[in-house]
């Protein structure tokens, strides 16, 4: 073989080695390796070990991805939070996502929570930050009193709805964004239309939570505020039965069940016993939902004094405006009540 035949043929096989090198190197980049599209979840101050056991379920091939991940420096760029894997991306597009800490945000919803602990447990469920975590910043007597609230007041701050978050977003933030959300729902014309009714945004709250706990239904909740205005504007004492229960609860444990008030119960010394005090409790017995701060600030007028549970439509009440048709209204629902054999 001459040399001109042997430089050909070292000139090809350098080129089939290369074409074979190039297209190993375009595999490990940019071939599909992902099987299945779905949320992975980086935690905060992940090790790269610890990202490459959780991504594994949605990689076909491990070695090329870390191949590419060593190349791109990505294990001293780890970045935590909710990325979406789509199928079919390549080595490269993963690892440049990762790499951007571009994640995607989640909705958080929460309604209908007695207590701080309560909340704290529900949003747990929905984002990085543990229970403990999250109820340790709902607490935390600086931030209250530096923005006007208190241990009492404090669940007043979170005003059940859905909104976006990052999956990661500590509990001090997410706090903070609450905070941003109260003072965007309590707007100029809100504040006013509390100030109508002669509450400050806080005490809305507070006579709104009473007004969910009485009724279950929406619609008779105007109905149901305007009875306990009228009874705060007449200096009355409200008597709601649910801050009874309420108080029920703060001595014997939030999970005590009760399904009657009893004469005895009136008599409990406590702050939120309305039988017993003047006015409002110090707080809100629970979480009210926007429909409840609606039916406080845009109450249905009436000169209603009395209601009693309505047992001809379960959920509602029956209205009264004097003491004698109250009375009526009563005895009929606890005949009822014993008939059901509710005695507690």
């Amino acid at each position: 073989m001459n040399k001109k035949k042997l430089l050909l043929l070292l000139t090809a096989l350098i080129l089939i080695m290369a074409s074979v090198l190039a297209h190993s190197y375009y595999s490990k980049i940019y071939k599909p390796n992902t099987v299945k599209e779905g949320y992975l979840y980086i935690p905060s101050n992940a090790t790269y070990q610890e990202v490459q056991q959780l991504i594994r379920p949605f990689v076909k091939r491990v070695k090329p991805l870390d191949w590419v991940a060593q190349k791109k420096n990505y294990p001293s760029k780890i970045k935590p939070g909710r990325y979406l894997i789509k199928k079919g991306m390549h080595n490269n597009a993963l690892i440049n996502l990762l790499r951007s800490g571009n994640q995607q945000a989640l909705k958080v919803s929460f309604n209908n929570q007695d207590t701080l602990e309560k909340l704290a447990g529900r949003i747990s469920e929905q984002i990085e930050a543990d229970s403990i975590s999250i109820l340790t910043a709902f607490k935390d007597p600086t931030f209250l009193a530096k923005n006007n609230f208190n241990a009492e007041t404090a669940i007043a701050m979170y005003i059940p709805n859905s909104y976006q978050f990052y999956w990661n977003t500590s509990a001090d933030k997410f706090k903070k964004r609450m905070l941003k959300e109260y003072h965007r729902f309590w707007n100029s014309n809100r504040k006013a239309q509390a100030k109508k009714q002669g509450l400050s945004p806080l005490e809305v709250s507070t006579l709104a939570s009473i007004v969910q706990k009485e009724t279950a239904a929406v619609r008779e909740r105007p109905e149901v505020a305007q009875l306990y205005l009228n009874r705060l504007n007449n200096r009355w004492p409200l008597q709601a039965d649910p801050t009874v229960i309420y108080a029920i609860k703060e001595l014997r444990g939030q999970e005590t069940i009760i399904k009657r008030v009893l004469l005895k119960d009136l008599k409990i010394d406590s702050r939120y016993n309305t039988y017993r005090i003047s006015g409002l409790p110090p707080g809100p017995i629970g979480m009210p939902d926007i429909s409840s701060i609606a039916a406080v600030l845009n109450p249905t007028k009436h000169s209603y004094f009395y209601m009693c549970a309505n047992i001809d439509t379960p959920g509602k009440h029956v209205f009264a405006k004097t003491l004698s048709q109250h009375n009526r209204n009563a005895a009929k629902y606890q005949q009822w009540l014993n008939t059901q054999g509710v005695h507690r």
